[in-house]
């Protein structure tokens, strides 16, 4: 799945990365490297997305990055 949006800072329990997503969506980042946690990035990522993992961030589905790249 490839997804665009902007990175975002969370700071919800310790503190979470989301991806919020050009669909409306905010979805919990996975994967990637730490260059990918920069607030307020735009990006376009592959992946997928994990609908059915429980968080404690509860933010929204995880989005487990494959590839990505700043735009």
């Amino acid at each position: 799945m490839k997804l665009s949006g902007r990175v975002s800072f969370r700071d919800v329990e310790t503190g979470v990365w989301v991806l919020e997503g050009d669909d409306g969506t905010t979805y919990q980042l996975a994967g990637g490297d730490r260059k990918i946690k920069k607030d307020g990035q735009r990006i376009e990522a592959e992946g997928r997305v994990d609908r059915d993992q429980l968080t404690s961030a509860m933010v929204g589905p995880v989005f487990h990055v494959s590839s990505y790249r700043f735009v």
